[in-house]
């Protein structure tokens, strides 16, 4: 066998699934017909089939609440409609010949309900406003077209039952609340495969090992047994080449790097903020006369992560932790972002900035950026967008949607700790209902099950149930106040044996301080935003660029001091509409100069 790669497809920064990637695929955004459904009769009166009803434009991706959308109305409207035709052209695009092999419509996430029709035909619904799913569209896709494709989607605003994240519940945003985002927000696309090919791709990194195994989940199980095959390169070198044999769904080997790398030494091979090096991985199915079924390209990067003896670990040594509250949320376009490209900016803006890591606050964040975290070298902290209320649905909700997000995303390097829930929110009488804490335990436990690989934190910020990092809150002003609190772990410990910044108690069941990781995970919040309207606000306020300076200084330099803390998380980012306590302002301009604001942070101009 030749030692040459096989040469692998570049990254396509507008392809939506970075970490299982084709050669052909069809973007199925841009202008969509729209409308809204308010008295809901749309399903009765067949919208499916008949679209004269349909009197807007919408651009697609973006949610109709952005001006991006074409629409922008951010009034109460739970039920929208879209509708688009599927042409010759898009299903050549996408790779497929008809009469071989199997065409699929994907879509990236739509908030929050989902029906799907293709010429008045239902192929499928979903549930969960964070999370993919995808429809086999094969058997209505052939012969003549145009083909209508028609999207129902369902959001109730009033629904506190819905993991929402900061989306409002009134019509206009209020304190830490924000428009909301209705109906598809990523990426709509066609994509070609085999009738037998590869459904999902996992990577799970053993660096004591030296190894990694590959977890392969097709599409169905083979009618007689198939090949996998792997190949992993770097920087266009080859790493290693296996195969193995599988008659099931499911699978999985472990592939031996340490002893493959010719001389290079394995450490070089570990990813970090400072080398994110990734690892290349071209996957093949092969039938049993060698004929390649399936083809796919992917990426994992070496590293392990672990909470010891107080401090958080990465590739099993201490790192401190410089994080930024990152809300994902832009004017013109909300929860979407504006473009593929300015994920790429938003990653590379946070590491200018001094930070090594952000915490994704209430939102799942498009799989593009996480991409670009992986690539660029940015720890990511990843939550799950909150309900409001607690029942038996909101737990069903949550418990869904949150394994789909940890199965969806558990092979990015950049992720490096899981957070099911913030502050309570959803699990407010946590302190008082043995249920609640049930429920937090549950997750944390789940969390663990679908990945044991990284730290998980029960309830950021207070009220923890077993969490693997002690995360507070504080939003004291006061930079002695602040030093106080930090100075040792007595002072912690007193806060542990009271109650904690916010007024409620950090720690529902009972565990030393000592040993423990221990992260401010929110803190700053300092508001400068002159001209800004009336209801703008933060944690305290800037009154000149230069008083900006000394509070975001003096507050940040007091954590730092702290020899217990294993990191921190600033609040936040940018403006955001109201909350106008950003580093930067909501268009992404900082506030200060980058340099001063990187010195601050890190504490150095590099």
């Amino acid at each position: 066998m030749s030692d040459t790669p096989h040469a692998a497809p570049l990254h396509d920064a507008e392809y939506p699934r970075p970490q299982l990637v084709r050669r052909a695929w069809a973007d199925l955004g841009g202008e969509w017909r729209f409308e809204h459904d308010d008295a809901d009769q749309g399903q009765g009166a067949d919208w499916f089939t008949d679209t004269t009803h349909f009197s807007r434009a919408i651009t697609v991706p973006f949610p109709p609440e952005s001006p991006m959308s074409g629409v922008g109305e951010q009034g109460f409207h739970p039920v929208v409609w879209y509708s688009r035709e599927i042409t010759s052209a898009d299903i050549a695009a996408s790779g497929h010949v008809e009469g071989d092999g199997r065409l699929l419509l994907h879509f990236g996430a739509v908030d929050y309900r989902a029906s799907v029709w293709i010429d008045g035909r239902l192929i499928g619904t979903h549930e969960g406003g964070q999370t993919p799913f995808s429809f086999d569209v094969t058997d209505q896709i052939g012969g003549d077209d145009p083909h209508l494709l028609v999207v129902r989607a369902e959001d109730d605003p009033h629904d506190v039952g819905q993991p929402r994240g900061k989306q409002d519940w009134h019509e206009d945003p209020h304190v830490i609340w924000y428009h909301r985002t209705t109906g598809i927000w990523q990426p709509v696309w066609l994509e070609a495969v085999a009738a037998q090919h590869i459904d999902r791709l996992s990577w799970v990194p053993d660096v004591p090992s030296g190894s990694v195994a590959i977890e392969v989940e097709l599409c169905s199980r083979p009618a007689s047994a198939v090949d996998v095959r792997v190949e992993l390169t770097i920087d266009g070198r080859l790493l290693a080449r296996q195969s193995y044999a599988t008659g099931g769904p499911r699978s999985r080997m472990v592939i031996d790097i340490a002893h493959q790398v010719n001389g290079q030494a394995f450490e070089d091979l570990l990813w970090s903020p400072e080398h994110p090096r990734l690892i290349d991985a071209r996957v093949s199915v092969h039938d049993a006369d060698g004929t390649s079924l399936d083809e796919v390209f992917s990426y994992f990067g070496l590293r392990s992560v672990a909470v010891d003896g107080g401090r958080f670990l990465l590739n099993d040594r201490p790192y401190y932790v410089r994080s930024v509250l990152e809300q994902g949320y832009w004017p013109e376009s909300h929860l979407a972002s504006p473009s593929a490209a300015a994920l790429r900016d938003e990653v590379q803006l946070i590491k200018d900035l001094g930070f090594n890591a952000a915490r994704i606050h209430e939102k799942v964040e498009d799989p593009r950026f996480l991409y670009w975290a992986d690539r660029l070298g940015l720890l990511i902290w990843g939550e799950m967008g909150s309900t409001y209320e607690f029942s038996t649905e909101a737990v069903a909700r949550v418990t869904r949607e949150w394994i789909d997000v940890v199965r969806r995303d558990r092979s990015h390097p950049s992720i490096v700790t899981w957070v099911p829930i913030n502050e309570s929110w959803g699990v407010q009488q946590i302190a008082h209902d043995p249920a609640q804490l049930a429920f937090a335990q549950s997750l944390y436990h789940l969390t663990r099950a679908l990945d044991p690989t990284r730290p998980v934190i029960s309830n950021d910020g207070w009220e923890h149930a077993e969490s693997d990092i002690l995360t507070i809150h504080d939003y004291s002003a006061d930079p002695d106040e602040l030093d106080a609190s930090y100075r040792d772990v007595d002072a912690v410990t007193a806060m542990v044996d009271g109650v904690g910044p916010a007024g409620r108690r950090l720690q529902l069941m009972t565990r030393p301080v000592a040993g423990q990781a221990v992260m401010v995970t929110e803190f700053g919040g300092v508001s400068y935003a002159p001209g800004a309207p009336a209801d703008s606000w933060g944690y305290s306020t800037a009154s000149s660029t230069e008083d900006f300076e000394r509070r975001v200084g003096g507050i940040v330099g007091s954590i730092r001091r702290s020899r217990l803390l294993s990191g921190f998380c600033y609040t936040q980012l940018t403006d955001t509409l109201q909350e106008t306590n950003g580093l930067t302002d909501a268009n992404r301009s900082p506030k200060l100069p980058v340099e001063v604001i990187r010195r601050i942070v890190a504490g150095d101009l590099g």
